[in-house]
């Protein structure tokens, strides 16, 4: 390590002359290493290291007009993060990418008005340079403002009337939701029902989409019900489907903590899963591979969901134009079908 480092901070001429470039170079490598060669990159990182080098963070922000920090937005009640494990996976997976380009994220909510007001003005006071939506409804005003304020925005999941306006990454949910109810049908099942999620979103509206385009003809709206993602949905949808219902041999359900409510539901009524009723969910979470029967499920991958969110809200903070990303997703058999 250089004499210099060991009486003061190290600057970026240290960091320069360390690495035999030039602080534009330096600062280049900073700011994302645009223009800069490999050699050029692989010298700058290595005198980093050996220099102990930490960049000023307000100083960055004030030469290059960001904030360099990106906001992760959830439009739902706190404590949906902890209970629900979609939320928390894709958290980790855009928080993991970030950590890679060396960025930090802000949680933020906003479930009720005074959350919505306090987050719009947080992040119109540039706070932010952009914002990873999780989990936007239909009607929501917070996408709306958003937009006015100029923010840039990357969805998951597809944006419901805003499709066109900004990028989002989803899973296939109406492919995933076809396949796994053809799944039901080729195992001799013919009385499925289907417990949807809120169809004010776009995987409760597709999935739906899905599971009807594979009953075709067969569909029968009494064995349609819409829950909310919660299990305690789950349960009050199963029971209501059981009413209605009664002969009933499979249950398509739209996630699989609401499944997990399902199953509760299935096993006081004295229904044996599979053998009375086929039970399928959508996630495959890791609380699908630790109930018993293990869930059959759609794998949606989460983290790599969490990662192309991040890597296309970068590239409209960088001026280009937003894309849609559709990842696929994979049947998981277990025992539950």
């Amino acid at each position: 390590m250089p004499e210099t480092s060991k009486q003061r901070r190290p600057t970026i001429r240290d960091v320069a002359r360390e690495a035999g470039v030039s602080r534009g170079t330096v600062s280049r490598v900073l700011n994302g290493g645009h223009m800069v060669s490999s050699e050029a990159l692989a010298a700058v990182t290595a005198a980093i290291e050996r220099t102990g080098f930490s960049a000023n963070q307000h100083a960055r922000s004030l030469a290059t007009g960001r904030a360099n920090s990106i906001a992760f937005l959830l439009t739902e009640s706190q404590d949906l993060l902890f209970d629900d494990p979609n939320f928390s996976a894709l958290l980790r997976g855009c928080a993991a990418a970030l950590s890679k380009l060396n960025i930090p994220l802000v949680l933020m909510f906003a479930s009720s008005a005074e959350e919505r007001r306090q987050t719009i003005e947080f992040i119109s006071g540039g706070h932010v340079d952009g914002v990873l939506l999780v989990s936007s409804h239909a009607g929501d005003p917070v996408l709306p403002q958003l937009l006015k304020a100029q923010i840039p925005v990357v969805a998951s999941g597809r944006p419901l009337g805003f499709e066109r306006k900004i990028g989002y990454v989803g899973a296939d949910d109406y492919e995933g939701a076809r396949q796994m109810t053809q799944h039901l049908l080729d195992g001799g099942r013919r009385r499925i029902a289907t417990i949807t999620g809120p169809l004010d979103t776009s995987g409760g509206v597709d999935r739906l989409a899905g599971y009807k385009e594979a009953l075709g003809d067969a569909v029968d709206p009494a064995l349609i019900v819409s829950g909310d993602y919660t299990r305690q949905s789950g349960e009050k949808r199963m029971l209501q489907l059981l009413e209605v219902a009664p002969d009933l041999d499979a249950v398509f359900v739209a996630s699989d903590l609401m499944a997990v409510g399902a199953l509760t539901v299935l096993r006081q009524a004295g229904r044996d899963v599979p053998a009375d009723v086929a039970v399928a969910g959508f996630d495959d979470a890791p609380l699908a591979n630790s109930v018993d029967p293990l869930l059959t499920t759609v794998h949606q991958p989460l983290d790599r969901i969490g990662a192309e969110m991040v890597r296309l809200l970068v590239e409209v903070i960088d001026g280009n134009e937003p894309l849609a990303v559709t990842v696929p997703t994979h049947l998981v058999i277990r025992q539950s079908t």
